[in-house]
């Protein structure tokens, strides 16, 4: 099978052909259909993302496709379409699985959609809802409002009920997460920040995926009560925050690790995704996705990333060439 390999930290990653072994007890074998990129992909090239697997070993965080064959004790029958959250090897033509990180798929989910939905929405809604505590009539903040995870806290965010504030870099971006629910519209070049937020009247939660001076700017912004939530530092810094602020305004702050939960509370993580995919099938959720590339192009879909020229998720079409469900 072709796959796209890591073969050491800190080194290009190259597409290869590596053998395909019959799946083990409790594994499945999946043709692979598409795979989401992730930031932490990019991280994992450099050895920085707290589950970065050793090398060598093939990328792709979380995937999609369809069940053909099944290891002793897998109860999955071949031809089930499912979104697989594998942490690695989604970025091949096909690979074997643990069962339990299966989910299988609604009729209407694409697996272009599959693929860009499991970590983006998994963690916007965990952060959001169980983190959080976000109740209709709050005002939300999205840092990073147009990328992979902050559109989907944009879009999960006003579902929930909240006046959404979206912060991204540029009128195109803006306007994607206007689409998506955002009320108030930022851009991420503007001077100051905090000013810029306390005149839209300040926020109750802080959603940050983008950390650096803009998670300190928008801290600051926070009313009292507030909460905070720490997703992730695309802007390459973590923020200073000043925690006599939080003593004083009596704030809180949350880190949300999404695949952290499949050891912390997996069953808090099963019910979320559950909630998501009903959100799907009634019509509440629409993923973006911004760009599509052939496995040979799996470089130059990580430099999108990587240059921030993206809005959404972007997705590898790995193997099958069916995109809509059956």
């Amino acid at each position: 099978m072709r796959a796209f390999q890591l073969a050491a930290l800190n080194t290009q990653p190259e597409l290869t052909n590596l053998p395909l072994p019959a799946p083990g007890p409790g594994e499945v074998q999946i043709e692979i259909a598409a795979c989401g990129l992730n930031f932490a992909d990019l991280l994992m090239i450099e050895g920085k993302y707290q589950d970065t697997p050793q090398a060598p070993f093939v990328m792709g965080m979380e995937l999609a496709g369809t069940v053909r064959a099944a290891g002793e004790g897998a109860k999955l029958a071949p031809g089930t379409r499912v979104a697989v959250f594998s942490g690695q090897g989604g970025l091949a033509e096909q690979g074997n699985f643990a069962e339990n990180r299966c989910t299988p798929l609604p009729d209407a989910m694409s697996f272009e959609q599959a693929a860009a939905f499991q970590i983006a929405y998994g963690t916007s809604h965990l952060a959001l809802d169980f983190r959080g505590r976000l109740t209709p009539g709050e005002t939300l903040v999205v840092l990073g409002a147009a990328g992979g995870v902050g559109l989907t806290a944009v879009e999960i965010g006003a579902r929930m009920g909240a006046r959404v504030i979206a912060v991204a870099r540029g009128a195109e971006k803006l306007e994607v997460a206007r689409a998506a629910g955002a009320e108030v519209l930022i851009d991420a070049e503007t001077p100051d920040l905090k000013t810029a937020l306390k005149a839209a009247g300040g926020a109750d939660v802080i959603y940050d995926a983008i950390g650096g001076t803009a998670g300190e700017a928008a801290f600051r912004a926070l009313r009292p009560g507030g909460r905070y939530l720490v997703i992730g530092f695309a802007s390459g810094a973590q923020p200073n925050l000043p925690l006599n602020h939080a003593l004083v305004k009596n704030l809180e702050i949350h880190g949300l690790y999404w695949g952290g939960y499949l050891k912390l509370a997996p069953e808090i993580l099963t019910g979320s995704m559950a909630q998501l995919f009903e959100w799907f099938a009634q019509g509440g959720l629409v993923p973006h996705i911004s760009a599509q590339f052939p496995l040979e192009r799996t470089a130059e879909a990580l430099e999108m990333l990587r240059t921030r020229r993206s809005t959404g998720k972007v997705v590898v079409r790995t193997g099958a060439t069916e995109s809509s469900a059956n």
